[in-house]
């Protein structure tokens, strides 16, 4: 076996059976002796995978300025809490507070943070990154532990390190696709007799070739409503960023992170970051069932150039050196180009509130 964890895995499937795609990804990530998140930081070179916060201060500033004005929106409240969910190294959530601290003083000094992580080495490098707003911040496993109070929530790649579950289209129905062993002992997909529900099979399954891969992610789904019911109570909007698709259809998209390339999902378990596509139709569809108002779904590009991306670089170049002024354009276009290699089309952008009000760039001028 490859790693520590296959071990384990392989001995957890000897003894009872094909594990679901969706355990064997939870196991990978969360084991608590040989997890991925749980044993490393894996941002950055010296990691397996960049984040957009980690690429330039640029993300982070824009959606600190997107907080204000949601904040201003909602009738600028005394008290708020502001929720990160999988916050990283802190490096966003630190540029979020330097643009909140500069632009909107009422919002800062009135304000909780809340880091919705549960890895240790990632608390620690949290903690670190945000010293100087010590007092502000706390942890917290869970949504449920947040404290009561208006709420912005925002997440940049949390919800694509959900566990999703994976469907293989046969003649008779979607069979669950399993983790299990071959001839040799190795890691391999296999197809267990478990269906997916009848009343939650996609509208055009049966014109799918045999083998194609259908995935829905109810773990993602739950985390959604229960955003969802924290708005309704407490009032406020969430912003949700991630790699994936704005309509649901059939495809394979689980994924493994390893050394910045792709790597067999099942080659490394422990050692290497699995993420699948974000449905974004899917969450979107749970928060307007749960009463939310869904603004309309942007391309990170599009969002990010509505909120001034170019003259916002081109005033942190101002006064630079030609080489500082270049890395900046270059993060810029990484952020919000459509080549390969950039973010702007690949990641997608939901933002969802309480109630029904215009918040720029979604909605417009009003």
């Amino acid at each position: 076996m490859t790693t520590r964890l296959a071990g384990k895995i392989r001995t957890i499937i000897e003894t009872g059976g094909p594990m679901p795609v969706s355990t064997y990804f939870n196991i990978c990530l969360a084991d608590p002796d040989h997890g991925y998140y749980i044993t490393r930081d894996p941002l950055g070179r010296a990691g397996d995978f960049t984040t957009a916060p980690e690429i330039s201060q640029l993300f982070g500033e824009l959606i600190g300025i997107f907080l204000v004005q949601a904040w201003q929106r909602h009738g600028a409240p005394e008290k708020t809490v502001l929720i990160e969910g999988g916050p990283g190294r802190g490096t966003m959530m630190a540029d979020i507070l330097n643009v909140i601290s500069k632009l909107a003083p009422d919002l800062y000094s009135g304000l909780a943070v809340c880091l919705m992580e549960t890895s240790p080495a990632l608390r620690a490098r949290q903690a670190e990154r945000l010293e100087r707003h010590d007092g502000k911040t706390c942890w917290i496993d869970n949504l449920a532990e947040a404290p009561e109070g208006f709420t912005l929530f925002v997440a940049n790649e949390l919800f694509d390190a959900i566990a999703p579950r994976q469907f293989v289209k046969a003649r008779s129905g979607l069979f669950e696709r399993v983790v299990t062993l071959d001839d040799d002992g190795a890691l391999c997909f296999g197809i267990s007799p478990a269906r997916l529900d009848p009343t939650a099979l996609p509208p055009d399954w049966q014109a799918q070739p045999d083998g194609a891969i259908f995935e829905t992610a109810p773990a993602r789904e739950a985390l959604m409503a229960q955003l969802a019911e924290r708005l309704k109570a407490e009032g406020g909007s969430a912003l949700i960023i991630d790699y994936g698709h704005l309509t649901s259809g059939f495809g394979d998209t689980l994924q493994a992170i390893r050394d910045h390339a792709f790597d067999p999902p099942l080659a490394h378990p422990g050692e290497a970051d699995l993420t699948s596509h974000v449905d974004f139709a899917a969450l979107a569809a749970v928060a307007r069932q749960e009463g939310l108002h869904v603004h309309p779904m942007m391309m990170q590009g599009a969002f990010l150039a509505g909120l001034s991306l170019g003259p916002r670089a081109s005033a942190l170049g101002r006064g630079k050196d030609l080489v500082t002024q270049q890395q900046i354009v270059a993060a810029a276009r990484r952020l919000a180009g459509d080549n390969q290699g950039e973010m702007g089309n690949l990641f997608k952008v939901l933002c969802v509130s309480n109630r029904p009000l215009s918040l720029l760039p979604f909605d417009g001028e009003d």
